[in-house]
């Protein structure tokens, strides 16, 4: 009676241990990748972030150009010290081009490593690519060039039509307000040259 209670199907054990060890086994990989420090979340679908707000993502950019004002004039400071520039107009189209150059190497460096800006840091937002990895620096070259976007057509419009004063502010801003605007029609609310470069912004709140 004893030995027959005691006995366990040899069959029984075999089947419990693997299945144990197949589901710690499993287990193990996601749970160490998801404890790695710095490992950015994928979403092979595209669709597992939340968008941040228009809101958000506009008070992040006024946020930001109050970092870029204290960037922009050390780097503009050095090419005046540099080129012993004395005027506004002396190499005026080779400081531009250095600081086009300095702009582009603050995003793409930042948008590369970790997806953040302290902006977008601050507001909770990180930039990935359309399946939700990290920036690779082509791709990060490519969203910072088409984010000109945002200005140089309207610009261009502005030169070609010689306006100036209000009327060149209202142009720029009422461009501003379409491009911004036009999200509300792109694919996960994107703005266009996000969709144009291949990227997205996603919401990192409670992270």
């Amino acid at each position: 009676m004893t030995d027959s209670a005691t006995t366990r199907d040899p069959s029984s054990a075999s089947t419990a241990s693997i299945g144990s060890t197949g589901s710690s086994g499993a287990s193990a990989p996601l749970a160490a990748a998801q404890s790695r420090p710095g490992a950015a979340p994928s979403a092979p679908d595209g669709g597992s972030y939340a968008v941040p707000t228009l809101r958000r993502r506009l008070l992040s950019m006024v946020y930001e150009s109050l970092l870029l004002f204290g960037v922009l004039f050390l780097a503009g400071y050095l090419f005046s010290a540099l080129t012993q520039q004395h005027s506004g107009l002396m190499y005026r189209h080779a400081m531009q081009a250095w600081l086009f150059l300095v702009l582009g190497a603050y995003f793409v460096w930042f948008w590369t490593h970790g997806g953040q800006t302290l902006a977008m840091k601050t507001w909770k937002i990180r930039v990935v690519d359309a399946h939700g990895q990290p920036l690779g620096f082509g791709r990060a070259i490519a969203r910072y060039v088409l984010a000109w976007l945002w200005v140089l057509p309207a610009m261009a419009l502005d030169w070609t039509l010689g306006l100036t004063g209000w009327n060149s502010v209202a142009l720029l801003s009422g461009w501003i307000v379409l491009w911004a605007l036009a999200m509300r029609v792109m694919p996960n609310h994107q703005f266009v040259h996000d969709r144009l470069a291949g990227t997205r912004l996603v919401s990192v709140l409670g992270k």
